[in-house]
């Protein structure tokens, strides 16, 4: 029996959990889902420098009820089998809030969320065609009896576009892929609202930083530009491609000190976008690089570049606190309202492993040597994604 509206509240839907016995043309009752499931952009498999295939993307979540949400379990379906089950534990580090940075594993009334997902696929296992989604949830605005609830969805396609494949964007050893994907708060969750849609442009992006001969991102007065080891050095075109766009003339900023009141238009300071061209499918592809020196940029917009060519040397403009190169990939010419996209560079070595992101953090504001687990011999890479908190070198093109 249908309740009308104008008796049955929003607050006390929860209470038809089976509205109605299946009606015809349909195999299964209908039931309430208060937790709305979506999947925006579909995540494209690329090759991770661990040699495993990933598939990166959000999974959006809307409490449409008038009580918390607690979110239990989460099954990431590959045409029907099972890939990846994530526990409360490992929901609450991942699903957050809109607006926020940091993650809960609950959604209180009426509110949205994104739950970042990186799912590696086991060695050998083909990719699947479709994904979905079975979550477990605890509806506190249901009746007591019916609070634990099972819901299925999430559906989408995977994206099998081709994943671009380009050259180093650095020359030489030592640089640190700090931030990079795929479980990088930084940049992997870096949603924003930009022109009326979130975007997370710096999916996969990474920041690189170098060690110096003492193991240490900088030596000498933290605040001098020089006392750093990647300042400087040459950004190079990863491809033969066109100058989409050049921003110079930004002043440096003063290292170890937050930047405020960035416009957005100026957050990537000093950068160039390079158009990569476009793929068998008509996608496009275009690379950032962004904080670079004032006056070092030698390339001019429609300009057409080398492999290897130098665009500019490394800064510290624009929304940044250290001295680094931001690059990233999108499907667009813009580096905000644009989707980020996987790329992986054709050649590189792997010569040792940082323990995480807080020993990466106090190396970078305290000078401190840089702990590091060294690989030896290094680890050759062909193709693939550089993960992050590696140490890597990157043969000369």
């Amino acid at each position: 029996m249908l309740i009308p509206a104008r008796v049955c509240a929003a607050s006390c839907l929860l209470a038809l959990l089976v509205v109605s016995p299946a009606v015809r043309g349909q195999s299964a009752p209908e039931q309430m889902t208060p937790l709305l499931l979506a999947v925006h952009d579909a995540p494209v498999p690329f090759n991770g420098s661990d040699g495993r295939t990933h598939l990166v993307y959000e999974l959006a979540m809307t409490n449409f009820s008038s009580g918390d949400v607690s979110v239990q379990k989460v099954e990431v379906l590959g045409d029907g089998a099972e890939l990846q089950t994530l526990d409360a534990a490992a929901l609450a580090t991942r699903l957050q809030p809109a607006g926020m940075r940091d993650s809960a594993g609950m959604l209180p009334r009426s509110t949205h969320a994104l739950l970042f997902l990186d799912v590696i696929l086991a060695p050998g296992a083909a990719t699947p065609h479709e994904l979905s989604h079975r979550v477990a949830i605890l509806a506190s605005a249901a009746p007591p009896d019916r609070q634990n609830i099972s819901e299925t969805g999430g559906t989408i396609s995977v994206d099998q576009q081709p994943v671009v494949q380009i050259g180093p964007p650095l020359h030489g050893v030592g640089y640190i892929s700090a931030d990079s994907c795929c479980d990088a708060t930084r940049h992997t969750r870096a949603a924003m609202p930009v022109n009326g849609r979130v975007w997370i442009s710096q999916r996969y992006a990474v920041d690189w930083e170098q060690l110096n001969a003492a193991g240490s991102i900088y030596s000498g007065p933290q605040q001098k530009l020089e006392s750093y080891a990647i300042f400087g050095q040459p950004a190079l075109a990863v491809a033969d491609s066109v100058v989409a766009s050049v921003v110079d003339g930004q002043l440096e900023q003063t290292p170890g000190k937050y930047p405020t009141n960035i416009p957005l238009a100026d957050a990537d300071g000093n950068c160039v976008i390079l158009d990569l061209g476009h793929d068998d499918l008509g996608g496009h592809r275009y690379a950032l690089y962004a904080h670079l020196q004032p006056g070092s940029i030698t390339v001019r917009r429609s300009e057409q570049v080398k492999l290897g060519q130098v665009l500019g040397l490394v800064g510290d403009s624009g929304n940044s606190i250290v001295p680094h190169l931001h690059f990233q990939v999108t499907a667009g010419p813009s580096s905000m309202a644009s989707n980020g996209l996987p790329y992986e560079i054709r050649n590189f070595q792997i010569t040792g492993k940082v323990p995480g992101t807080a020993a990466f953090d106090k190396s970078e504001t305290d000078g401190s040597p840089l702990p590091v687990t060294q690989i030896a011999p290094p680890k050759k890479v062909t193709n693939a994604l550089p993960l992050d908190q590696y140490i890597i070198s990157f043969p000369a093109n």
